[in-house]
């Protein structure tokens, strides 16, 4: 039985949207914790999935939600 793949992904937002992209980032399959931090970035997500490629297509619809500038992801070992 595979375990599953977590990532976090830090996440640089245009001022005063943050609220907005939580909302957004909580309809995503795999997003079980999504928060605003203060810092260097704006929010941060957690993301578990199945494999790698469920990890992919959910971190892509991440990188796609207006008003986000800039992603990181880490992945967990």
């Amino acid at each position: 039985m595979a375990s599953q793949v977590e990532a976090y992904v830090l996440i640089v937002t245009e001022v005063g949207k943050e609220h907005e992209i939580i909302q957004e980032l909580n309809k995503i399959h795999g997003v079980t914790i999504a928060q605003t931090v203060y810092g260097e970035f704006d929010v941060i997500c957690k993301v578990e999935c199945d494999n790698l490629k469920s990890l992919d297509e959910s971190i892509t619809k991440i990188r796609t939600i207006q008003s986000i500038i800039r992603t990181m992801t880490l992945i967990s070992g």
